[in-house]
């Protein structure tokens, strides 16, 4: 015969179990999202107290060697695994190593559109142990000049797409900073290209001590805010909020067979630290857009077998405003 207080101890647990379905019915799913994220904060503050700062860089070139044939980018059709993606950025590395004259914690200011060589020349110039900044190429004249020297760069690296940019700004532009361009030839004096030196480049690895990292508090990049009220501002990024950002996807439950689509700027925070850095945590794979398209967005998302998508604001009600196209659903 059962205890008398088991039937009241069973009624009790029936009731809590009601009353967390009616007014708390994600409590179990938050539990475990906050049980992920405690988790990955100790695995962090391990790292640091053992002296050993890993960072998403030194994850990618982990991923680069235990999955070199894996697709990391997908842009315009064309595939870059991860093997090649760290051996270009290899050469951008050694190019600037041998041109560039840069030191560690030099700032590079990246002045490029949602290209692949966005991200080589991002992993190339960390590679240096150099702190890049990302430029809103939507920002022109005096704002575009302002970011420039507000965040004191001794390099300015312009895309091929942006020259038309550099040249409304050159003029004005610091005496002690070097323009170089993703071109193989530009008539402009004092600009230096680009393209042409990473061909003939090595792809050899840098020295490791050039990237490595001392503190998880050091600074690693700048992302400027869009200067809706003033100039645009630089949020200075650290390798910790940099891992943090990178463990958004992994966190709500993405994965390595995942396949994210990244249709943001790579000069936003969004794109770049949750949707390159997030595709790193988890060693997948991401669709590439040069830029938003709400008519191209599902025959995309069809096309690449898209799992994840990124938005951000009015994203979602321009996509909802579409038609619906037979054969996308």
């Amino acid at each position: 015969m059962l205890p008398s207080w088991v039937p009241g101890a069973a009624a009790g647990v029936v009731s809590l179990h009601l009353i967390q379905k009616l007014l708390f019915p994600y409590f179990w799913a938050d539990l475990r999202y906050l049980l992920k994220v405690l988790m990955y904060g100790l695995r962090v503050e391990r790292y640091r107290l053992r002296g050993r700062v890993v960072t998403v860089l030194d994850k990618f070139v982990q991923l680069a060697e235990k999955q070199p044939r894996k697709p990391f980018l997908i842009y315009e059709g064309k595939v870059h695994t991860y093997r090649d993606v760290d051996r270009r950025s290899n050469r951008i590395a050694q190019v600037f190593l041998h041109y560039g004259n840069l030191k560690k914690g030099d700032t590079v200011a990246l002045l490029m559109g949602n290209e692949p060589d966005f991200i080589h020349m991002w992993f190339g110039l960390a590679k240096l142990g150099c702190v890049v900044a990302f430029l809103n190429f939507n920002v022109r004249s005096r704002s575009l000049l302002h970011c420039v020297s507000s965040c004191e760069p001794k390099i300015l690296v312009v895309g091929a797409d942006l020259l038309g940019t550099l040249e409304e700004i050159l003029p004005n532009l610091q005496k002690d900073v070097t323009v170089w361009v993703m071109t193989k030839d530009y008539s402009f004096p004092s600009v230096h290209t680009l393209v042409d030196k990473i061909e003939a480049a090595s792809e050899d690895p840098v020295p490791v001590n050039l990237r490595s990292a001392n503190n998880l508090k050091s600074s690693v990049l700048y992302i400027f805010t869009s200067g809706t009220t003033g100039l645009p501002k630089a949020a200075v990024i650290s390798h910790m909020q940099v891992l943090k950002g990178a463990a958004g996807l992994w966190a709500f439950g993405a994965t390595g067979e995942d396949i994210i689509y990244i249709t943001l700027p790579l000069y936003h925070s969004a794109a770049s630290l949750l949707g390159i850095g997030g595709c790193i945590e988890l060693g997948a794979a991401c669709v590439l857009k040069k830029k938003f398209s709400a008519s191209q967005f599902w025959s995309d998302c069809k096309k690449y077998n898209v799992t994840v998508i990124q938005y951000i604001g009015e994203l979602c009600r321009y996509l909802c405003s579409q038609p619906v196209v037979s054969g996308t659903k």
